[in-house]
């Protein structure tokens, strides 16, 4: 019997879709697969890599399974650790220092190499010492995926890399230029998902609305979703992550003439001053995002924003400051999520002059996230008193209260809906429930 293997998998959902495609095929070539990493022989840690605080993560995972290596190699008793792999973007960014600095790490997978797992963990349990890196604007290669997390909700990824080119940002560098999937390999995957249980679809890239025009030299994404809308057993379809410039009248059209597609958008805006929005390489305006998020509000009834943050951008003075503040005041985005510039190697950005200080961008961002709850609170209260469908996720039999969410909240980023249930709701089910009460960030009701 081949060795066990356990997976740490960080950062956002697109990693977690490789590590899942990891897992495949290591269960594929006869390894077992451990819940418990610490108690793998082999235990790889899939990687992120965007700022500060994702490279301090993974270097805090490295060191802590580092420690159970450790353990098993003094011949202790609780530690099963041999190997440890490192794979993903941190992989890809630092693979020299990785080795110097790190050198329980026995071996290094980069972006572009997700498809040698098995060779690499057959080589570093044969002593060796791999260090594969492939090349990350290469072709696709389609692979299937070991499911974690929701039985009912998953992600699917319709496109890798990235072109936008954002000033602070190290995503091309990283994982490569915009490569989208073929449109039938996404297809086929959503009709396996929905034949095994999965009622929501998530649909992920660095940019969404981009799809397909690498592929077939237009942009693809409302013909996707219209024949995703036609698979049994899907119900749910929901937008991560849109660019303002490229949500077209014809995107907005399809949202609107199908129930399967939420609408619940995530559109990551960064800023509304135009200087800073200049800064930053952004395509969109102050007046272009203003007049998007109006007509969205205007033809899409019941619409969800969310949206992206990025505070203390060099040039971010208090003028451009206060612009923000009253934007978020007035535009009252029902969901958005903050974030500290954060100055990495290798932009422009980073060699951009005149940064706030630190003690300025953490009191600005104690202000965003100040007005950001007082909107939350507010459509929360809102509300009340309405029906929602929700997906059940699950339960607790001793109290009698079943948790789910709405359209409006995304998988572990947004809230939850806990609520009575009636005679034989089960997770998986699409509830009506009537919103009663708010209570710090999530909704309090009872099914009809």
């Amino acid at each position: 019997m081949k060795k066990t293997v356990g997976l740490v998998s960080l950062g956002c959902d697109k990693n977690k879709i490789n590590s899942e495609q990891m897992l495949w095929r290591l269960l594929d070539a006869g390894y077992q697969i451990s819940e418990v990493p610490e108690l793998a022989d082999v235990v790889i840690i899939n990687t992120c890599a965007f700022i500060e605080e994702a490279k301090a993560e993974a270097i805090e995972n490295i060191l802590e399974i580092a420690k159970a290596k450790k353990i098993y190699r003094e011949g202790n008793l609780g530690g099963n650790v041999e190997k440890i792999v490192v794979t993903g973007c941190m992989a890809e960014r630092y693979r020299e220092e990785i080795f110097k600095e790190m050198p329980e790490v026995d071996a290094l997978v980069g972006c572009g190499s997700f498809e040698n797992i098995v060779r690499v963990v057959d080589e570093v349990l044969e002593g060796k010492r791999p260090c594969i890196f492939g090349d990350i604007n290469g072709e696709l290669e389609e692979c299937s995926r070991v499911i974690t997390g929701s039985e009912f909700s998953t992600h699917i990824k319709i496109a890798e890399g990235c072109d936008n080119r954002c000033a602070y940002c190290v995503i091309p560098s990283l994982r490569g230029k915009y490569r989208s999937r073929k449109m039938e390999n996404i297809l086929a995957e959503a009709e396996d998902l929905a034949a095994n249980g999965i009622k929501e679809i998530i649909l992920v890239a660095q940019d969404v609305t981009r799809y397909g025009i690498d592929l077939y030299g237009e942009y693809r994404l409302p013909e996707l979703l219209e024949k995703l809308c036609g698979i049994d057993g899907i119900e749910w379809i929901r937008l991560h992550y849109l660019y303002p410039e490229l949500v077209t009248d014809r995107l907005i059209e399809t949202i609107k003439n199908h129930k399967k597609i939420l609408r619940y958008l995530d559109i990551p805006i960064q800023h509304i001053n135009d200087n800073i929005l200049k800064r930053m390489n952004r395509r969109s305006t102050s007046g272009q995002i203003r007049e998007l998020f109006s007509k969205l509000r205007r033809e899409l009834d019941g619409v969800r924003l969310r949206t992206s943050i990025i505070a203390g951008l060099p040039g971010e003075g208090e003028d451009e400051f206060e612009e923000l503040c009253n934007f978020l005041r007035e535009a009252k985005i029902e969901r958005a999520g903050f974030f500290a510039f954060s100055p990495e190697e290798g932009t422009p950005a980073a060699a951009m002059s005149d940064i706030p200080d630190e003690d300025t961008v953490a009191r600005r961002l104690e202000i965003l996230y100040g007005i950001q709850e007082q909107i939350m609170d507010e459509y929360n209260q809102s509300c009340i008193g309405k029906v929602f469908d929700v997906l059940c996720e699950g339960g607790d039999a001793v109290i009698q209260r079943c948790y789910g969410r709405t359209y409006a909240d995304a998988p572990d980023i947004d809230g939850k809906v806990f609520f009575t249930p009636k005679d034989g709701i089960k997770a998986g089910d699409i509830v009506e429930v009537i919103m009663e009460d708010a209570l710090e960030g999530d909704l309090i009701g009872r099914a009809l």
